[in-house]
């Protein structure tokens, strides 16, 4: 970190941000407490811009029916809509096709799937799991539920000071018991950008797939699946401008064709007989019943967006919002910064002083700051760092500089209250 005050980067007429804010409704027509709201909560959520909305209400209000099964217009415009989404996310991704798109509800769903899909199926007593100690929740819980049913064994790769996995340490863990790798692309509490291709390489030069949860990382770089070469990566919609209970699974199409359904019912097969059920094919074979058809239609639409804009320009944007947040926070006295991995998303967890965190983050709230306190759903990270929970400001490309000093003088008005 350079020693000198970091000066706001001047405006990039190839990035005109109050042009994009102009797209998110709600950036204007929300005041909180009669301030001009800073919206720095967008690890939990992302906003929606107008774009995404229309095309929401184009489909409910022009398109609206089941798909697949019909053969009148509105079944066939619903199911065009539908199909052309798994083929924004396909091209988002850079995935080879588009049957290795699944559909879920988010990344949750999508971790989810693989544990009973593949898990279930390939891995037994005895069998290792290897994770992080970044992984939220979702990333956790899944495989010691496995782990617990099969009488399989959950191994943790460490992390430093920084909040960054010790490679070294996570090499040492594969042994002839190693099936499975699960690894998040980006922490949530941290920001932290894992050398997910090198952890990949390592895992696959033993023949172990790695699934990688990139709920974090896809709003914010430029993710290609095929260059990672993982065998499977879930990210959620709400995340990436798109609609709550939308999210895609992309896995690879050997693999896939190989997982048992996580879920029966109408869509996912071929055939039914009393005596043998015959599956679709992928991706069909993972999505039973009536899928949210316009969550997922909405989340194509937020990835057109994205992509619009452009990933590359997004991240640089960020990043220079990151390093400014990263310079006037440090700056506080009595201000403790977690996670300071040398490559970071746009993810700013921090402590003030003896103050909690949830204190902290309702004062800010008066000032119109919206930030998320607690422990991220990442609990074995806080006690790694010996806190109980913290003050996470996390950015995204509409966010502005602007906003970076708002929540910096409401945390100077915290410091002064509880002087």
């Amino acid at each position: 970190m350079s020693a000198t005050p970091l000066r706001k980067p001047s405006a990039d007429t190839a990035f005109d941000v109050e042009r994009i804010r102009a797209d998110f409704p709600i950036l204007h027509n929300v005041r909180p407490h009669g301030k001009p709201l800073s919206f720095l909560d967008n690890a939990a959520s992302s906003q929606m811009p107008q774009q995404v909305i229309d095309r929401i209400v184009r489909y409910e209000t022009h398109e609206h029916a089941n798909i697949h099964r019909g053969v009148h217009l509105l079944s066939t415009l619903a199911t065009e809509a539908y199909e052309g989404a798994r083929r924004s996310v396909q091209r988002f991704l850079n995935a080879k096709e588009d049957r290795e798109i699944i559909f879920t509800t988010g990344c949750t769903e999508g971790v989810n799937l693989v544990m009973h899909g593949y898990g279930r199926k390939f891995i037994g007593a005895g069998d290792e799991i290897i994770v992080t100690h970044l992984e939220h929740h979702s990333n956790i819980v899944p495989w010691q539920m496995l782990c617990e049913e099969k009488g399989a064994k959950l191994r943790v790769a460490p992390i430093d000071d920084r909040g960054e996995v010790i490679q070294e340490a996570y090499d040492a863990l594969f042994n002839e018991r190693t099936k499975f790798v699960a690894i998040s692309h980006v922490s949530n509490a941290l920001g932290t950008i894992n050398p997910v291709r090198r952890m990949i390489d390592v895992a696959h030069a033993r023949g172990i797939p790695v699934l990688v949860d990139g709920a974090q990382a896809a709003p914010h770089i430029a993710v290609d699946v095929q260059a990672l070469d993982c065998d499977f990566y879930a990210f959620s919609g709400h995340k990436v401008c798109g609609p709550t209970g939308s999210g895609a699974l992309y896995g690879k199409a050997a693999l896939l064709e190989k997982m048992q359904p996580f879920k029966g019912g109408g869509d996912m097969i071929l055939s039914v007989t009393f005596e043998k059920t015959t599956f679709n094919t992928i991706p069909h074979k993972f999505e039973a019943g009536t899928p949210p058809i316009m969550p997922m239609i909405g989340l194509g639409a937020a990835l057109d967006y994205l992509s619009a804009i452009g990933m590359d320009r997004i991240a640089a944007h960020e990043h220079a919002l990151l390093e400014y947040a990263t310079e006037q926070v440090s700056a506080l006295d009595g201000v403790r910064i977690i996670g300071t991995a040398r490559e970071k998303a746009a993810v700013l967890s921090f402590y003030v002083g003896e103050v909690h965190p949830h204190d902290v983050g309702t004062l800010l709230d008066e000032e119109g700051v919206a930030v998320r306190t607690g422990h991220h759903c990442a609990q074995p990270v806080m006690q790694r760092f010996g806190v109980p929970a913290t003050v996470r400001a996390s950015f995204a490309f509409y966010n502005t500089f602007a906003e970076v000093d708002a929540l910096v003088e409401a945390i100077r008005k915290v410091q002064k209250l509880f002087g």
